[in-house]
């Protein structure tokens, strides 16, 4: 007869990791509508500067809890309440940045006659 041995379910790891919060560097997008987390005052977007924001995924106890968004120098004014800020690129453009210049871009096809 053969013993019976219990199996406990395998616990999933989490794909994105630690919950914790943090803080990524972003654009401010056309149509962006929010208010800075520190100052109270908009994020907005202007065609003629470039502005900047910080954008914070907010855990509570390990769980997702909220999105904070800053003006950049608020951020910092703010003594980073979420720890130092990702400066990397957003993922469409580290893409870009990392394709070979190098490697000429194809020419295009004469249209036939």
């Amino acid at each position: 007869m053969a013993s019976s041995t219990s199996v406990s379910p395998r616990r999933r790891k989490s794909a994105a990791g630690p919950n914790s919060s943090r803080a990524v560097l972003r654009d401010v997008e056309p149509g962006s509508s929010v208010d800075c987390a520190h100052c109270g005052e908009r994020v907005k977007f202007q065609a003629k500067v470039r502005n900047r924001q910080v954008i914070c995924n907010v855990y509570v106890k390990g769980k997702w809890d909220r999105v904070e968004h800053f003006h950049s120098d608020c951020y910092e004014l703010a003594d980073e309440p979420h720890g130092d800020v990702d400066t990397t690129p957003v993922v469409k453009a580290r893409m870009r940045a990392d394709q070979n210049p190098a490697t000429p871009a194809p020419e295009p096809r004469a249209a036939a006659s």
